[in-house]
């Protein structure tokens, strides 16, 4: 792969990953208007890689109190008196609806639902629905006092991610708004919740790697570019919705989809 083509496609995937505006549509579509050869699997491997290790970095402290103290629930055998350890059940339940949405529609979703049209349709469609959840949902509840249904709507939302478009992190910040999360605890629990399914991801595409491809300069710059980017958007999305509404993107998206359509129908 071209390494400017790796830059620019590693950037977005950074910023695309964790705002709610679709990182597969961004990166199906950026080649088709430009009409680069597709990146391939090694390439998606390692774009995820890198928004998985700038997760990981943001919240390494969270995620150093989560497993501590889950592996302590689990010893002391509860989990009430344990928010951290709770936690680590709803993310670990939370996790299973996407992770069998991603094995069962994998073929779909790399087929039909990646045309341009079909694309534009879920990036209206999400779009819609996350304005309407940051709009009127009461926004008051912080990850602490989430419950087991908050954690399957959550959970459920995020099975809709496999869908070219839609994003994960949007469909689960939407289902985290819906069960009345405030607007930065609903993003938090979204970034937490990515990193095992990006993780499994990896796991079962990493099967096919091969080491020449692995030390690529294409392949190690598509993790830089991702990682760095991933971290920074990350870091001004927790700041920007601490006194922001989502609206922005609600409107990218909409703007984002109707731009698909003149393309499309321009060619």
């Amino acid at each position: 792969m071209d390494l400017l083509h790796s830059i620019v496609l590693g950037i977005i995937q950074g910023i695309t990953e964790f705002l709610p505006i679709s990182s597969t549509a961004h990166l199906a579509l950026v080649p088709w208007f430009f009409r680069w050869n597709d990146p391939g699997l090694a390439f998606d491997v390692a774009l995820h890689l890198g928004t998985l290790a700038a997760v990981l970095y943001y919240f390494w402290r969270d995620w150093a109190n989560i497993i501590t103290d889950f592996i302590k629930a689990i010893c002391s055998g509860g989990f009430e008196k344990n928010p951290n350890g709770k936690l680590g059940i709803f993310i670990i339940i939370a996790t299973i609806p996407g992770a069998f949405s991603g094995f069962v529609f994998e073929e779909q979703a790399s087929g039909v639902l990646r045309h341009p049209v079909a694309i534009a349709l879920s990036v209206a469609l999400l779009g819609v629905f996350l304005f309407l959840s940051d709009r009127f949902a009461k926004k008051q509840k912080g990850i602490s006092e989430m419950n087991l249904l908050d954690c399957l709507v959550v959970g459920v939302a995020q099975a809709f991610a496999i869908i070219p478009g839609v994003s994960r992190s949007g469909v689960t910040i939407t289902g985290a708004l819906l069960r009345n999360l405030k607007r930065d605890e609903a993003a938090r629990f979204s970034f937490l919740l990515s990193a095992p399914l990006i993780l499994g991801a990896l796991a079962l595409q990493s099967r096919h790697l091969e080491y020449a491809t692995v030390v690529s300069s294409s392949f190690i710059l598509g993790v830089l570019t991702s990682a760095i980017f991933g971290f920074l958007s990350i870091k001004y999305l927790m700041r920007y919705i601490q006194t922001k509404t989502y609206n922005v993107f609600v409107i990218y998206r909409l703007a984002l989809a109707a731009f698909i359509l003149l393309v499309y129908l321009g060619r």
